[in-house]
């Protein structure tokens, strides 16, 4: 059996990126604003953090408008789940085996 640390996903080392994935798994979708509230903090720093999941296509990114101002959307890819839910799982196999 694999060890769970070698489970562990490295894209989720961030800690906002866990809060990013975290928030986007119990919500079908939030829009830039909504998740810098969330997690609390600057729009650089999202942004980069969202470009690293967008790339590795955990996260989905949804361009549209609301009235006249632009609205960006993001959600959870099938991918991004699924990774998530493993590197939560190595996560809490790492925990249990500390006990």
């Amino acid at each position: 059996m694999k060890n769970p640390i070698e489970q562990l996903n490295k894209i989720f080392d961030s800690r906002i990126r866990i809060g990013i994935m975290s928030a986007l798994m119990v919500s079908e979708s939030l829009n830039f604003n909504e998740l810098k509230a969330l997690i609390d903090v600057t729009d650089g720093n999202l942004a980069s953090h969202l470009k690293t999941l967008e790339e590795n296509k955990y996260v989905k990114v949804h361009k549209g408008f609301v009235g006249r101002k632009t609205n960006t959307t993001y959600s959870v890819t099938g991918a991004g789940e699924k990774a998530f839910r493993a590197h939560l799982d190595a996560l809490e196999k790492i925990i249990k085996g500390l006990n």
